[in-house]
Parts: structure tokens; C-alpha cells; sequence
């Protein structure tokens, strides 16, 4: 399989979960927090960590490493918010992610994205928007409003 999917480069901020290299496309990133104290909220979904202050708004903070079945240890002096725009219902709505390490902002030339393989992945693949080939490794490209878009209660899609 070398199915290009895409015909202009991606630009990509790359960050860690778990030791795995994963990448959020650039544009939805607002901005990157230190790890800020956190507001548990009763009855949310799983992974909804809670709230967090970004700037006197109050932000639901996700814990991605649920959605992927990972274990969640402590943060640490690494322990990342990435702030990102994601589209809930055809709305625009701000989110904090947790990421244990951020890396950096890189560019994807068309010919190093190919599409998700079906065997092999050890994540569901609607979360995963294509893989970027670098020089020695892979990136995992998520697709970031497929990830909220499950409920993990049901097991679907949120209507």
C-alpha cells in the first residue's frame, strides 16, 4: 500500500503518549500549557479528565491514553496541555489534551503520507487520520474530531 493521501504537505505538531510519536495537525493548536491543576466533573465521559483555566475560560481537559486503552501514569516536568480547536456537532469547541512530551512543529511532504493500514494497528482506525514516513520512523497523524466524535460508553459516534 502507498496510497498518497494528500496532495499538499501537512504541517504537524508532534507529541508523545505513551512513547508512541503521534501528530495533530499544526493549524488547531492554540497553544501549549504547562500541566495545570485539573477539575474532576462527575458523570463525564471517561475520558474527560475534567477543567482546566486556560486564560480566565473554563476548558474540558481530555486524557487521549483513555481513548487509546493506555495506562495513565502520573504527569511530570515533560507533562504537556496542548489547547486545540476540535469540531463537536459542527460546532467549534476548545479542548485541552494531555500530551507526556511535545516535540515539535514539522512539515509532511505529500509523498511521506500514506493511508492507515488495516492490520496491524494497535488503535482503532477511524482515530487515525494517515501515517507520515519520516527519515527512521512513523507518525501517527490522528484525526482529532474522529477521536471526539465516539462516545466510549457506547462504543459510537455522539449524535
Amino acid at each position: 500500500m502507498n496510497a498518497i493521501v494528500s496532495t499538499t504537505a501537512l504541517e504537524v505538531l508532534t507529541l508523545s503518549l505513551q512513547g508512541e510519536v503521534f501528530a495533530l495537525p499544526a493549524g488547531i493548536v492554540s497553544e501549549i500549557l504547562d500541566f495545570v491543576p485539573i477539575t474532576e466533573v462527575p458523570n463525564a465521559q471517561p475520558f474527560v479528565g475534567g477543567l482546566i483555566n486556560v486564560r480566565g475560560k473554563v476548558v474540558p481537559f481530555a486524557d487521549l491514553r483513555f481513548k487509546f486503552g493506555m495506562d495513565r501514569p502520573e504527569a511530570t516536568l515533560d507533562t504537556r496541555i496542548v489547547v486545540i480547536e476540535v469540531n463537536l456537532g459542527g460546532e467549534p469547541t476548545i479542548v485541552g489534551i494531555l500530551a507526556e512530551k511535545v516535540y515539535e512543529v514539522t512539515i509532511v511532504a505529500p509523498s511521506a503520507l500514506e493511508e492507515t493500514p488495516r492490520i496491524g494497528m494497535r488503535w482503532r482506525s477511524e482515530f487515525i487520520r494517515c501515517i507520515g514516513k519520516r527519515e527512521n520512523d512513523f507518525v501517527i497523524i490522528l484525526d482529532i474530531d474522529n477521536v471526539f466524535a465516539f462516545d466510549d460508553r457506547a462504543g459510537q459516534p455522539e449524535r
